[in-house]
């Protein structure tokens, strides 16, 4: 679940570490926690590096043919614009607003579809999904912050319509952190299960 844009980076981070790098428990830099610009920003300054380091030890004899070929290949690395056809959701690993869309989807979606008068067995099962999906998300500060928001407001399971209306406070409270536009929970069937009334989605 997405968590506040983190800024800056954990204390024990490498100074090199771009702005808006987020490390992972294993103190790794994270990917499911950082968004793409700064992600990006780490694969451009291995680039870099490597392109660099690669002039610096070619022999200066220009009769080596083998160290032309390695100095040319490594500038065509770091040289060569992407590809317009490049799509970087279809393509590559999630990022955490990637990640964000695809699991608040997911989230609503299965809530707009939970029975109207769930079973206690139904219930359960969804508590023990919820618990499991904080523990286990990918972004461990989210994870974290989710975890912490379900101590203060536990899923409410006793109804579709509880837990559509819950799941729309949590992502709302995110969206809030975040800066982002509040959504208008009356609106939860329209969006995720029935569509807008026109019918424009039919």
């Amino acid at each position: 679940m997405p968590a506040p844009d983190y800024t800056e980076t954990p204390s024990n981070a490498s100074a090199a570490l771009p702005p808006g790098m987020v490390l992972g428990p294993d103190g790794k830099p994270c990917r499911t926690c950082t968004d793409w610009k700064s992600w990006s920003k780490i694969g451009k300054a291995a680039k870099n590096k490597e392109s660099s380091s690669s002039s610096s030890s070619s022999p200066s004899s220009s009769g080596s043919t083998d160290a032309k070929t390695a100095v040319a290949a490594g500038a065509a690395t770091t040289t060569t614009p992407a590809s317009s056809s490049f799509n970087y959701e279809a393509e590559c690993p999630p990022d955490r607003e990637v990640l964000g869309r695809a699991t608040w989807t997911f989230l609503h979606t299965m809530a707009a579809y939970y029975p109207d008068k769930p079973s206690s067995m139904e219930q359960s099962t969804m508590k023990s999904l919820l618990s499991s999906f904080s523990q286990f998300y990918p972004c461990g500060h989210c994870a974290e912050h989710l975890r912490q928001e379900m101590k203060v407001t536990p899923p409410k399971v006793e109804s579709r319509k509880e837990l559509a209306w819950w799941m729309c406070g949590m992502h709302n409270k995110v969206n809030e952190m975040l800066g982002k536009e509040i959504f208008d929970c009356n609106r939860v069937d329209e969006r995720w299960r029935d569509g807008p009334a026109d019918g424009r989605c039919d």
